[in-house]
């Protein structure tokens, strides 16, 4: 058994949320163990933000052959080597990884142990050979997804997003159970590759974003041949001589040669014995409050584990809080407010703060909702790029309560409004701002400009003018 090790810092969890914690601590001095079972980097490096991401650019390339004879180039049928393409998604990775390594972290001088985690006391953890006690305690571990209660599921072959990268042929048609941003962004991805998808969603697809805005992303899935099968409720999943079948209810059946299952994803708290520690948790992940501290005062849980924001940016700035907070003494508090997400389909769907439907629901009728459509944009106009919305949530007082965009870059025009937000700025300071001709980046100021139309070129503004224009030059 080797000697107690006494960190300033214990992480567990090697991925986006522990990792800017361990990186941060150690550059501060500080003395940090990481404890990490699987593979460094998470989710988001082997399974989630870039693989998916270097699929949907390689997608994107092919899609781009079979669309140009609206600038007067001849569509061609992309040949794909899917092969290549994974081969492509496995590069990207590659090259990130050295960032989330441990050889990195060692350097930083972090120790970290290759090991799983389990907690023997309020401050006290085991990890393989080593004992760990620290007065601050960090659970970064992450989530993993969830197997909807559908007969027959279990009992046959399916991917899931931890294991869909590692695939190397072309389904020839991929069924996907799930119609949310990861069921969505690989229908979309697999379909501009050159295979079938069928989407079977039990409600709506993207049903957690603004129904205006994700119609816009259904309409363009539907037209490039995405089958969508919106509240459908699958009955069982049966094995076939070629694949698999979905059996539906109350009659139908689909058949597949591949299986997605994109229906969730749940914290990750096994085996960490948290009862130990006296932390508690339940299904939707370990409770905290709102300094991201759990029951017991020696324990933080950031990221997917906390249950609050499953979101890669939502780790790394729940990671900062901590250090913030934790290391520092200030004050850090979680604001949900200013939580942006992004859906990276074709358009891409991204959102921040309330939508239209939660705005009202808080606050009646004293909301302003604010459009601005790609088409009346002349950057979008030149690349054809035409089907989007700028949908800007505001109060009477000019407040900014939120924004949603579908449309192309929508994951970047976002960020904008993200600042407003976090910085509290009133919608003046977007229609004020001085934007360079032509960008996408002008829907933001156009958006913000149109709180201001009604009284601007009103009836009283107008008989203003009039009496101004009568008297002497200024």
């Amino acid at each position: 058994m080797s000697a107690m090790l006494t960190p300033d810092v214990c992480i567990v969890g090697g991925g986006s949320a522990g990792l800017v914690v361990a990186a941060g601590a150690a550059q501060l001095g500080l003395d940090v163990v990481l404890i990490e079972r699987g593979l460094m980097g998470g989710d988001c490096l082997n399974y989630g933000c870039v693989p998916s991401k270097a699929l949907i650019a390689a997608a994107r390339a092919a899609q781009a052959q079979r669309s140009g004879a609206i600038f007067g180039i001849a569509p061609v049928e992309p040949t794909v080597d899917f092969g290549k393409v994974m081969d492509h998604v496995a590069g990207v990775i590659a090259s990130i990884a050295p960032n989330d390594s441990v050889e990195r972290f060692e350097k930083l001088g972090v120790r970290v142990l290759r090991e799983e985690a389990r907690f023997t006391g309020r401050t006290e953890l085991q990890a393989g050979g080593h004992r760990i006690r620290s007065k601050r305690i960090v659970l970064a571990t992450g989530s993993r997804p969830t197997l909807p209660p559908v007969p027959g599921l279990a009992d046959v072959p399916h991917f899931t997003n931890e294991t869909i990268f590692a695939n190397r042929v072309l389904p020839s048609h991929l069924l996907v159970l799930g119609g949310g941003p990861i069921g969505l962004e690989m229908a979309q991805a697999f379909r501009r590759l050159g295979a079938r998808v069928t989407v079977l969603e039990a409600a709506t697809c993207l049903a957690k974003d603004d129904s205006e805005l994700s119609a816009i992303v259904v309409a363009r899935l539907r037209g490039e041949g995405v089958t969508l099968h919106e509240k459908t409720k699958v009955a069982r999943i049966e094995r076939t001589a070629g694949g698999i079948a979905a059996v539906l209810e109350p009659g139908g059946r689909i058949e597949g040669s591949h299986l997605l299952v994109a229906t969730g994803r749940v914290p990750t708290v096994d085996g960490l014995d948290l009862e130990k520690a006296g932390v508690a948790h339940d299904k939707r992940g370990i409770t905290v409050d709102e300094s991201l501290r759990t029951s017991n005062r020696n324990v933080w849980a950031i990221g997917d584990c906390n249950g609050r924001y499953a979101f890669t940016h939502m780790a790394g700035h729940e990671a900062s809080l901590f250090i913030r907070g934790a290391l520092f003494r200030a004050p850090a508090r979680l604001d949900p407010g200013i939580v942006p997400w992004a859906t990276y389909t074709d358009p891409e769907l991204a959102q921040v703060g309330l939508n239209e439907r939660d705005a009202r629901a808080r606050y009646g009728d004293a909301v302003k909702v604010l459009r601005w459509t790609f088409a009346d944009n002349e950057r979008a106009q030149t690349e054809r790029e035409t089907d989007g919305l700028v949908k800007v949530i505001a109060d009477r007082r000019g407040r900014v309560l939120g924004a949603g965009i579908a449309g192309p870059h929508a994951g970047e025009l976002i960020q904008s409004w993200c600042l407003a937000l976090s910085g509290r700025l009133r919608i003046s300071t977007l229609a004020s701002f001085v934007p360079p001709y032509p960008t996408l980046g002008e829907t933001a100021k156009r958006a913000a400009g149109s709180y201001y139309t009604e009284t601007l070129f009103g009836p009283r503004t107008r008989l203003l003018v009039r009496f101004l224009a009568r008297l002497p030059v200024w």
